[in-house]
């Protein structure tokens, strides 16, 4: 018997919660080479700068609630 969209959406909420402690570490171990990757672009040292600014004032959120009304609107079209 398939799986309703309701269980789906569950299960789906349900890794995603277990995944975001890592996900958001991975983020934030990933900006030195976010900082390093654009300091190779062309860019003047002042819009750098201010990018590097807020890549580091920057924090990253899971929201799970979003992805499930997301997800759900998908797969229901």
């Amino acid at each position: 018997m398939p799986r309703s969209l309701d269980e789906m959406v569950s299960t789906g909420t349900a890794k995603l919660t277990r995944k975001a402690a890592a996900m958001s570490s991975s983020w934030n171990a990933a900006k030195s080479r976010m900082k390093t990757g654009y300091g190779t672009m062309p860019f003047g040292p002042t819009r750098k700068a201010n990018y590097n600014a807020g890549v580091d004032a920057a924090t990253h959120r899971v929201d799970v609630d979003k992805w499930a009304r997301n997800w759900r609107a998908k797969m229901a079209e």
